[in-house]
């Protein structure tokens, strides 16, 4: 959703240096089209079939990218109370979210149960035993499924990884069948599903395909022991092309590969996508503002930095960088730096790019998830302004923070 007209970057219709200079930079700009493109690839791919498409929360939780999708009638992936309650004020079914997540409190699964979520995923038997205990005190039953670890190697960055067995996720899977026999001693929980989410970024979609085989597994020898399992939940991780080398599949054929695994079996298949629904339909929007040379590089200094995008620093990851305008020019190679005092502030590493003048809009791609979500206000800079297009308009579904919020809440 976006390309170039006349050597304008657009979004769907919409100019993104019109934004630009509206709005003031940094800041994010969404496709509101291939949000729902992304999502409804999914749920197209997966007609036939039982299913509920919960999205990640986690991958960008703005309420008005959240509202889209719940008009949709898209159900969500929360972990944490904050992230349902998100869910909640944008309109989100609470009977179509699953709660995943290693450390849920006493306080938000108390919240979850009063909302009426669907499930909870389950990652210990502490927590049974902690969910069982607030369920008695509410008198209600909660559904749960145990999120299982099936040492499979998603082959991605070891920060997004899950699925090994000595990451903090999951039960171990042939642990599962002792433990779904200890909770029928839990009176208030009902055991509904199996889970299992092995990372993020994943370009070879195999390792998923492997882990769904061993679930449905386990699934089949669950019910065999008489367990009511009636639905799966195979989580997320679909990897997008941040560059033109990545090799990312396409939704449709990552689904196509799983159906035949699925169909027949008499389960409700739950998905978690979260970056293959909004990586791709959002950029960060920055301006040039100064250029420098030092003895060993260039320096392209602009106005976002690492606490607005996190991503390069942390996960050395690999954004486009775009002119909104594009001419021809000089090629340079450079670093793209921001005013963070930092010297891990940095958007891009010896990058080839067109040379940019003091003054010019870039755009920083694929930056709709894992973005904004964890921005922060390191060096007391406030968070950037969010924006959504629909079409050739456009609206700002979050206001750039002021110097007055950096400080809401403080006492001297």
């Amino acid at each position: 959703m976006f390309h170039y007209e006349n050597e304008q970057l657009l979004c769907e219709q919409t100019g993104l240096d019109e934004i630009a200079r509206a709005t003031g930079t940094p800041c994010y700009v969404y496709s509101s089209a291939a949000i729902l493109g992304a999502y409804r690839a999914y749920h197209t791919a997966l007609s036939g079939i039982p299913h509920v498409i919960c999205y990640a929360v986690k991958a960008n939780s703005t309420l008005a990218v959240l509202a889209l999708l719940a008009k949709e009638g898209c159900g969500f992936d929360i972990v944490s109370g904050g992230e349902l309650y998100r869910v909640l004020k944008a309109g989100g079914d609470p009977a179509r979210v699953v709660f995943s997540g290693v450390g849920k409190t006493s306080e938000e699964i108390e919240f979850a149960l009063r909302s009426g979520i669907c499930n909870f995923n389950c990652e210990s038997e502490g927590e049974l035993a902690e969910i069982d205990a607030v369920a008695g005190r509410l008198g209600v039953t909660a559904r749960f499924s145990l999120r299982v670890n099936p040492d499979v190697d998603a082959v991605t960055h070891p920060y997004i990884s899950t699925g090994l067995r000595d990451h903090k996720f999951g039960i171990d899977i042939a642990d599962a069948p002792a433990v779904y026999g200890r909770a029928r001693a839990f009176t208030n929980l009902r055991a509904s599903g199996v889970s299992c989410h092995i990372g993020s970024q994943i370009l070879d979609y195999a390792p998923i395909l492997e882990a769904a085989g061993k679930v449905l597994d386990l699934i089949e020898r669950l019910r065999a022991e008489g367990h009511g399992i009636d639905h799966v939940d195979l989580g997320g991780g679909l990897g997008i092309a941040y560059q033109e080398a990545d090799n990312a599949p396409g939704i449709g054929e990552f689904i196509a590969a799983l159906r035949g695994r699925l169909e027949g079996a008499g389960l409700t298949v739950m998905v978690e996508p979260g970056r293959s629904i909004v990586g791709n339909a959002g950029v960060l929007l920055t301006k040039v503002l100064y250029r420098k040379q030092s003895p060993a590089k260039e320096f392209v200094i602009v106005d976002a930095a690492m606490n607005d995008l996190i991503r390069p620093a942390l996960y050395k990851a690999h954004h486009e960088i775009l002119p909104l305008r594009r001419e021809a020019g000089l090629e340079i190679v450079a670093d793209v730096v921001g005013p963070v005092c930092e010297t891990g502030d940095f958007l891009a590493r010896d990058r080839s790019l067109t040379a940019p003048r003091q003054g010019d809009f870039l755009a920083i791609a694929s930056a709709g998830a894992y973005g904004f979500v964890q921005a922060s206000n390191y060096n007391s800079r406030p968070r950037p302004a969010e924006v959504l297009v629909e079409g050739g308009e456009w609206r700002v579904v979050r206001k750039r923070e002021t110097p007055e919020d950096l400080i809401n809440g403080e006492t001297l």
